[in-house]
């Protein structure tokens, strides 16, 4: 045989040389990751300002009324993988000028820090929300929480009436419903494995499936053009924001079980405004159950609207606020008016990872 000048491979090398492979995949990904989460930072840097609320930090858009407001402050709180340029991209064109407004990121969502365990629950968080508009001199104000949010507004009314002006609530998220949580929750919760998962797979696969999760929590209306830009839902690729996240809403139905019974204390002026083909929750559990546990609540149902009466309704959610101000609006005539412009996308009403709360 003639020689080469390599040694054959023996048992011991080629025993290691698949975990050679796995050692090198494992720190590539560790290594896209690290340098995906700040390209994201870098086109997504921080907006607002960071307020240390008792040991950890809050950010959070704090845009001040005219001596004469016409509205009362408003407190916006987004759901589930989002942050406080979602609501602001909905509401602020249309409502800075006539009241203060206050755009939060949720502990461990966007820029604002996690804190504590108490925020793993819409109470916790509730009790954050409340402490920074002590902070930001704002007494009482109007509680609108989409999706998620709803869940933390509602827990808000609860505990802080003092503060609670009235509530809008968007596609709320707020009682048990039937089945459990997508899978990718579970795992990016549960303790050690959630580390890993948000460190090697969940970045990667959400940047593959932003542009059509996105798509589907609007569906089956249309998303808006430039909502991925302007509403920056990368942000909640980031491992730990990801996480956070994962065990805000694998922590949710315990939790609304739980509090949902004292939805029946809330005595502020209410309106839910949800639609009949959300793909993300289930009208007939959440929004019915909030218009049947708050007394004198007005439900608003728009026939063809999905998960983003934000988006896709403004008008009627800013007719809302001002109906909860106290102002003369015919909501359900204005909710008909929006029936009939309500344009379908076609696209189907399929969750992807990091957007859905229900698994149905």
């Amino acid at each position: 045989m003639p020689e080469t000048g390599l040694e054959p491979l023996n048992g011991h090398s080629l025993m290691m040389l698949p975990l050679t492979l796995l050692a090198i995949l494992v720190a590539a990904a560790f290594g896209f990751t690290a340098w995906k989460t700040r390209e994201i930072e870098r086109q997504f840097p921080q907006h607002g300002e960071l307020t240390d609320i008792g040991g950890y930090r809050i950010n959070a858009l704090h845009l001040p009324g005219p001596p004469d407001a016409a509205l009362p402050p408003i407190v916006f709180i987004h759901g589930a993988s989002g942050n406080l340029r979602d609501q602001e991209t909905a509401f602020r064109g249309a409502l800075e000028g006539r009241a203060e407004l206050l755009f939060v990121d949720r502990p461990g969502h966007g820029y604002s820090q996690r804190g504590g365990p108490e925020n793993d629950f819409p109470e916790g968080q509730a009790a954050a929300i409340s402490r920074l508009m002590e902070l930001k001199g704002i007494d009482r104000a109007i509680i609108v929480g989409h999706s998620f949010g709803g869940a933390i507004a509602a827990s808000f009314a609860v505990f802080h009436p003092e503060k609670t002006a009235g509530l809008l609530f968007l596609a709320p998220a707020t009682h048990p419903w039937p089945g459990g949580v997508d899978w990718h929750y579970t795992v990016a919760a549960a303790p050690y494995l959630g580390w890993w998962f948000t460190r090697l797979v969940s970045l990667p696969a959400g940047l593959v499936l932003i542009d059509g999760a996105t798509k589907s929590v609007f569906s089956p209306n249309r998303r808006r053009d430039r909502y991925v830009d302007e509403g920056a839902p990368a942000l909640v690729l980031r491992p730990e924001n990801f996480r956070n996240n994962a065990i805000d809403v694998a922590n949710l139905h315990d939790y609304v079980t739980r509090i949902a019974p004292r939805y029946r204390e809330i005595t502020a002026p209410t309106v839910i405004i949800t639609g009949d083909s959300d793909p993300i929750v289930l009208e007939e559990i959440h929004s019915e159950g909030l218009a049947r546990d708050i007394a004198g609540s007005e439900l608003i149902r728009i026939h063809g609207l999905g998960h983003k009466p934000d988006y896709v309704v403004t008008d009627v959610a800013i007719a809302a606020i001002e109906k909860i101000a106290g102002m003369d609006r015919d909501l359900q005539a204005l909710a008909h008016q929006a029936e009939t412009r309500l344009s379908q996308s076609g696209i189907s009403a399929q969750t992807a990872i990091g957007m859905a709360i229900e698994r149905k």
